[in-house]
Order: structure tokens, then C-alpha cells, then sequence
């Protein structure tokens, strides 16, 4: 397929990337700053613009991949008859105003400056057009082994789980490291616990794998964590831990 990105952040990188890899075409970049669409484009050996209205028109599909507040205002500017897709998680099909519009939605934290292997990413595909959806289908799984049709409710609950697995969790760790840092240490001495606790998941629920002062409910052990701890430090501290004594194995 021909395709153009609309975007040139994280997600839009790997994508690019993944389907010059899947034997695609990506006839054009477009990023709201010259110097985000000429490092893509050059990355890609492809052609930039910054002016929405210069959007290549003739391509098979327009890979919209911006900021999610962004996707309907964006979307709306594009004069084509491709096929229109985005990729975010909690943006309803709806938000895209052409007839011929889907949603590729890839499962996965995404940094500019690190590739993801979209071969091992989970790709959530929903189109408006039944007549689409075999296109749309064919593409993701030229990109991806794992490729599930899923309607905007339940990908905006998938994504919902993910900001839970991935965002707040690594949230975590940024507390840890601040922790750390006090203590002089490296957040690297954290690696091998964070792998194990990883791996574990893949074996038994996450609901077994807890353990901890909050699950035995050992309030010595927390009372003393607790005065080591200020701002809202302490206040996470004691909603993770009386959710995780919650809903601790019987």
C-alpha cells in the first residue's frame, strides 16, 4: 500500500519503519514542525510537508497519528478519498469525518528515540465501512502476528488497562528512583526485581503474583514506610496498599 503519516512522534516512527519493513510505500510526512517531519521523512527516504493542506491525496491510506485531543481537528483537514485511520487507544471512531475511516490502534509504549517491533505488538484494528475492513486487516497483519477487531468501547477499556500496566507502573518506578537518589543508590539495582515481577505475570494472575507489607497487611512494616514518606508519596502509598490488601488471594 501507499501510505502517507500524519505525525512524526513516537508512534508514528516505529509505524513508519514497520511498514517499510512490511513492504509499503509511504509516499509522504506531515508534522506541525519542520524539523519533526524532515527527520522522519529523511529516516523514511521520503517527502515532508508542515501544511495540512499538501497532504498527498493520492494514496491508498492516510495514517492519522497525533495527540488524541488533536485526531478529530487534524482529521478534519484532510481532503482524500484513502482510506483515513488513526492510532490512539480512547478516541472513538467517530472523531474521524470521512466515510472511509478505521482505527489501527497499536498496544505499546512508544518513544521517538527507541523502535518498537511492531511484529510483536498487539494491533487493534475497527473500520466504518464493512467493505474496509478486509484492507485494513491486511495491512495490520502484514505489520503485526497478533491482529484483533475490536469496537471503540472496549479498545477505550483496553487502553484504560494498559495506562494502568504501563503508565502508572512506570510511574512507580520514577517514585523509586526518587527514593533511591535519596539514599544515594542506582534505580539499576530495581532491574532484577522489576524482570521477576514481569516474568512472574507470565506464568500465574497478577492477583497471585502480589506480595508485600500491604497484602499481609503488615502494619509494623508500613507504619515505617509511612514516615519515610511525605507529600504525595504517602498518599499513594496508602491507596495502593489498602487496594492491593483488598483484593488479596483468600
Amino acid at each position: 500500500m501507499v501510505v502517507t503519516l500524519v505525525g512524526a512522534g513516537g508512534v508514528a516512527t516505529s509505524l513508519g519503519v514497520a511498514l517499510l519493513g512490511g513492504g509499503h510505500e509511504v509516499r509522504q510526512v506531515w508534522s506541525r514542525t519542520e524539523t519533526s517531519a524532515r527527520e522522519l521523512a529523511e529516516r523514511l527516504h521520503t517527502a515532508f510537508t508542515t501544511d495540512l493542506g499538501c497532504v498527498a491525496r493520492d494514496v491508498d491510506c492516510v495514517i492519522v497519528s497525533v495527540k488524541d485531543s488533536e485526531v478529530g481537528r487534524v482529521a478534519a483537514c484532510l481532503s482524500t478519498g484513502a482510506l483515513v485511520l488513526h492510532t490512539a487507544g480512547s478516541v472513538p471512531l467517530g472523531a474521524l469525518p470521512q466515510a472511509r475511516a478505521g482505527v489501527i490502534y497499536p498496544m505499546q509504549t512508544f518513544s521517538k528515540a527507541r523502535l518498537v517491533d511492531l511484529r510483536k505488538t498487539p494491533l487493534f484494528i475497527e473500520a466504518k465501512r464493512t467493505e474496509d475492513l478486509p484492507t485494513l486487516r491486511g495491512l495490520a497483519e502484514s505489520l503485526s502476528g497478533s491482529v484483533t477487531e475490536l469496537p471503540s468501547d472496549d479498545r477505550c477499556r483496553l487502553h484504560l488497562a494498559a495506562v494502568f500496566a504501563c503508565n502508572f507502573a512506570n510511574h512507580c518506578y520514577a517514585l523509586a528512583d526518587e527514593l533511591l537518589r535519596g539514599a544515594g543508590l542506582s534505580f539499576d539495582i530495581m532491574l532484577p526485581l522489576i524482570d521477576e515481577t514481569a516474568r512472574k505475570v507470565h506464568e500465574m494472575s497478577p492477583r497471585r503474583a502480589q506480595t508485600g507489607p500491604a497484602k499481609r497487611w503488615d502494619e509494623a512494616v508500613m507504619r515505617r514506610h509511612l514516615e519515610l514518606l511525605n507529600g504525595d508519596k504517602m498518599g499513594i502509598y496508602r491507596l495502593m496498599s489498602e487496594s492491593i490488601h483488598r483484593r488479596k488471594e483468600v
